[in-house]
């Protein structure tokens, strides 16, 4: 018997998104770092959300990061981000979570980013 408050994991972090989104914003000079993470692989983009646009991305189909453990992808994919917002004139940015805890991948996407020099 289901009850209307149950809810699934998957709503449940549509929930925690919404509430790290209303708190997180992004701009041209400081873009919104945002993660997606799946059982798959992971990607992020950079997103100006004054204009709405894509700053920068990076997925996890991509050629180099396929063949990678979870864990390495999740670090290279945030340091090939590091470089294409670099390339892009983006130095900071605020980091979206994205309803996910900060752990595993999602910190290690973090860690690489930072690596290559961008600042949140």
């Amino acid at each position: 018997m289901s009850h209307a408050t149950t809810a699934t994991r998957a709503s449940a972090r549509v929930r925690r998104r919404r509430r790290v989104r209303a708190k997180v914003r992004g701009a041209a000079q400081r873009p919104r770092l945002s993660v997606f993470r799946s059982n798959r692989g992971i990607g992020a983009q950079l997103i100006d959300d004054d204009s709405g646009h894509t700053v920068a991305a990076v997925n996890w189909t991509e050629s180099d990061l396929r063949d990678l453990s979870p864990m390495d992808q999740a670090r290279r994919a945030g340091e090939l981000l590091g470089e294409r917002a670099k390339a892009a004139g983006v130095e900071t940015c605020v980091f979206d979570r994205g309803g996910y805890r900060y752990h595993g991948r999602v910190k290690a996407l973090a860690d690489g980013a930072r690596e290559s020099g961008l600042i949140f």
